[in-house]
């Protein structure tokens, strides 16, 4: 007795193979689904490793203060506003160190704009202030810095620059000198510890860049990446030491 297949019969018998590839495809633990959790863990962990760096640097940045009766070889000043610089000149005058450099200032800038600026007695400052026109970024300023230091013979140097950049300079300068001791001094523009910080934009805007650039500057020198040195051309310090002559 012979039987007939019906199409319907055929539909079922190549459908079946289709479901069963896609039981299996889809299954708890086919490999389909064991790469989409390893990749959804590991996308979590990525971002709490970053948000949870974020904020430990957030609270490194707030928690930094000015040392009292700080006592130092020299100061150094990062330029990027005239706070900066008029918080290394009051210490300068107080005697917190013999000498003081100002980091990476304008060539356009010239010592009697800054002497001026800063109300820095005369005597005072053809004494005991230098200005580098070399440095470019932070990586520059490590570099003009670390130079100026060797020149003098200093070992214990005061650095100054705003509370949020402060991480990333002493990395900077650390790598590129780790036998010189380097004293924090903070500019704190604005207390993070008595306010909600992170309701104001360009607060938030700056700290998060600042976190950026500090995560990469690790890294960088984690993966070993060739830097540049940050400083200007010799034929462009060559031209600025010319016009502006201290």
């Amino acid at each position: 007795m012979s039987t007939s297949r019906s199409p319907r019969d055929d539909r079922l018998q190549k459908e079946r193979p289709r479901k069963g590839v896609g039981r299996q495809l889809f299954s708890r633990h086919s490999r389909l689904r064991r790469t989409a959790r390893w990749l959804i863990l590991t996308s979590f962990l990525m971002i709490a490793a970053v948000f949870g760096g974020f904020l430990w640097f957030a609270d490194s940045v707030a928690s930094l203060k000015p040392p009292e009766s700080v006592k130092a070889d020299a100061i150094v000043v990062l330029t990027g506003g005239y706070q900066r610089i008029d918080q290394a000149m009051g210490l300068l005058r107080d005697g917190a160190g013999k000498r003081l450099l100002i980091s990476g200032a304008h060539p356009s800038t010239t010592p009697a704009q800054i002497r001026k600026m800063t109300q820095t007695p005369t005597d005072l400052f053809s004494c005991c202030v230098d200005i580098g026109y070399d440095a470019l970024d932070t990586i520059g300023n490590a570099n003009e810095i670390s130079r100026w230091i060797h020149d003098n013979g200093f070992s214990v140097v005061l650095v100054v620059t705003n509370n949020y950049h402060m991480p990333r300079s002493l990395h900077e300068l650390r790598r590129v000198d780790p036998a010189t001791d380097y004293i924090p001094y903070p500019v704190v523009n604005s207390d993070l510890t008595r306010k909600a910080w992170f309701t104001e934009p360009d607060v938030l805007r700056t700290m998060i860049g600042e976190y950026i650039k500090v995560v990469a500057a690790n890294a960088r020198d984690w993966i070993g990446i060739a830097r540049a040195s940050g400083l200007r051309t010799r034929e462009e310090g060559d031209a600025s030491a010319a016009s502006f002559a201290h």
